[in-house]
């Protein structure tokens, strides 16, 4: 069969396309953002791109068309497919009738955290021989790809509740029907399509609605926007999870405790009991939050949780997430994906308790999200830097809000409208050896880590 998929690059549909080639299926696609690492993880694996949308994509008569949830009526290829007839569907509907109806399914889903603790589980499974598919919205460095079929009943699927597509505005994830749930957590995004947290919510309840009763749903404790959500109504064993305070236990089924305070070395308890101690090279509360959920969700799928620790003291973390690019004239680059005020705070704090307080973290950030663009975190965003000793937010002329009054709030802020200037800005006078340079953008902003890696070279 041979599959075309409109909007190829995105990650979940880049994704798609290698478990289908592993199918056997012919697979080809088309995109107009096309950037690394989804386009060299494609062209390695042999499948054949197309730079822009065109009608003449379509020339070669493909069986079936899959449309990415970013391409809307009037793009040229979706109507030609339209205008002559072809068969088209969803990502997520493909997903499920070729892949996931007869596999046992872990879903990830939430606002923030899902492709670090998809790779966690994955990685998980994987190290005690269950050979998992998977299908993640980034690559783990420990398996170089971003999906595989896999061999074993289990999947391990990121789970996104952005709408499906142009003709299905139902989010993504209820088409998985999973069996083992996590949700990390529950914030306001995705403003293009959602008007308040309430309508999130409900999607998320839909999801839970699914889950069966001999299943399992993994949430942190004290999240009141999940408790609200589950308050709706559960039909299924909740496992909570925490991060135990030196004063007492929370009493959450699964805990944590620190043994450092940048979260690299953390002991893990059950019912109070400990289990085993975690030492890798991830940092930050959150990632440790991420761990203690994709082990609880692995002891559903019956790996015990010393084999889950294990596993993780050899997980080495997914590409463009706190990404080490370079090292250059003492200066450290990261690549970063976080887009929403809580991930920036929570990512930096994370590095700031690594590397303490003498030296310096400078963030440029691109607001590039939908919701970012439309202004939505104009008010949160600025004490989302407070870690960083010098923030540069990237205004483009396209923006829908002036970004300037950002740094009206903070006097760690400053505002640039122009790459060029941010590339000479930092590799002229901002660096210095010692500090910690970190980019921040869920798109290829322009190419800007290469560019000042070079320019700090020269």
């Amino acid at each position: 069969m041979h599959i075309h998929i409109v909007g190829i690059c995105g990650t979940f549909m880049g994704g798609l396309a290698l478990i289908a080639r592993e199918m056997g299926h012919k697979v080809t696609g088309s995109d107009h953002n096309i950037y690394p690492p989804m386009s060299t993880q494609l062209e390695e694996q042999g499948i054949g791109l197309f730079a822009e949308y065109a009608a003449a994509n379509l020339d070669l008569k493909p069986d079936i068309v899959i449309i990415g949830n970013a391409l809307s009526r009037g793009n040229v290829e979706v109507e030609a497919v339209l205008n002559r007839g072809l068969a088209y569907t969803s990502g997520a509907r493909w997903l499920y009738e070729a892949v996931l109806k007869d596999r046992w399914v872990l879903a990830v889903s939430g606002t923030h955290g899902k492709t670090t603790t998809t790779s966690m589980l994955a990685w998980i499974l994987e190290k005690n021989n269950t050979r998992p598919g998977f299908l993640i919205g980034g690559i783990p460095t420990n398996f170089g790809i971003s999906a595989r079929l896999g061999r074993t009943p289990f999947f391990v699927i990121e789970a996104d509740e952005y709408d499906t597509a142009f003709f299905d505005k139902r989010s993504k994830f209820l088409h998985y029907r999973p069996r083992t749930l996590v949700i990390n957590n529950l914030e306001y995004d995705h403003a293009d399509i959602f008007p308040d947290l309430a309508s999130i919510q409900r999607q998320f309840h839909h999801l839970v609605r699914m889950v069966p009763g001999n299943g399992s749903i993994v949430v942190p404790d004290c999240e009141e926007a999940i408790d609200d959500m589950l308050r709706m109504g559960c039909w299924t064993e909740i496992e909570k999870t925490a991060i135990a305070t030196p004063v007492k236990d929370n009493g959450s089924a699964w805990t944590v405790r620190l043994n450092s305070a940048d979260g690299s070395d953390f002991d893990v308890l059950r019912h109070g009991r400990f289990e085993g101690r975690v030492c890798w090279e991830l940092t930050g509360r959150h990632n440790v939050m991420n761990a203690i959920s994709a082990i609880a969700a692995a002891s559903h799928a019956a790996i015990g949780v010393a084999d889950s620790v294990a596993a993780l003291c050899g997980f080495s973390g997914v590409k463009r997430r706190m990404e080490v690019r370079a090292q250059v004239a003492g200066v450290t680059l990261y690549d970063d994906f976080a887009h929403h005020p809580t991930a920036i705070a929570t990512t930096l704090q994370g590095l700031r308790a690594k590397v303490g307080g003498h030296e310096r973290i400078i963030v440029v950030l691109e607001p590039r999200s939908n919701t970012m663009r439309l202004g939505i975190h104009e008010k949160t965003l600025a004490n989302s830097l407070a870690s960083a000793d010098y923030a540069i937010i990237y205004q483009p002329d396209n923006l829908g809000w002036n970004v300037a009054g950002l740094a009206e709030q903070a006097p760690n802020i400053c505002v640039m409208d122009s790459i060029d200037g941010i590339v000479v800005h930092l590799a002229g006078e901002a660096c210095r050896a010692g500090d910690h340079l970190v980019f921040m953008s869920n798109g290829g902003f322009a190419g800007i880590h290469g560019r000042v890696e070079a320019a700090l070279r020269r």
